[in-house]
């Protein structure tokens, strides 16, 4: 089911966002850095912060009152220039369930409701660069990220019509 997060949900979110993220971006193990930035990031206060900002909007999907996945809107976020609508902020699937139709069906949920263009932006070597290309997402730029002495490239993706 895929609904509209609420205050209780924000423990659950903050605790899948620190696994996805470490799965995806600490590829390596653990470092340091990289615990101080899950830590500091993704936080129970933090998703309250979102949840009450009436710029961001949080799309859950759960099951049997568990939380699957997520989608971090953030609807006055742009890249470059408004053409490129909204920001998907993020798109969190646990791994468990990836590649069972979740990561879709938040997008056509989020498309439905607050409508396109989006864009967002995901890790050069995270494998979701497939899906958002399959799905007919157009690569736009390039965002990195420095987290303590690391840089971290990401591609920019924009989403603007379904595939014929």
């Amino acid at each position: 089911m895929i609904r509209l997060a609420k205050q209780q949900d924000c423990i659950n979110l903050a605790a899948l966002s620190i696994k996805v993220w470490l799965d995806n971006y600490a590829v390596a193990g653990i470092r340091r850095e990289f615990s101080e930035y899950v830590f500091e990031t993704f936080t129970e206060a933090q998703f309250i912060d979102y949840l009450n900002d009436p710029h961001c909007r949080i799309l859950v999907c759960e099951e049997h009152g568990a939380l699957q996945g997520y989608a971090l809107l953030n609807l006055h976020s742009h890249y470059e220039s408004v053409v490129n609508g909204y920001e998907v902020q993020r798109l969190y699937i646990d791994s468990r369930f990836k590649q069972q139709g979740i990561g879709k069906a938040l997008l056509s949920e989020l498309k439905q409701q607050f409508g396109q263009p989006f864009w967002l932006y995901t890790w050069v070597e995270n494998a979701a660069n497939g899906f958002y290309q399959h799905l007919g997402f157009e690569r736009i730029g390039r965002i990195d990220i420095e987290i303590s002495e690391h840089t971290i490239e990401n591609i920019v993706y924009r989403f603007a019509c379904e595939q014929p």
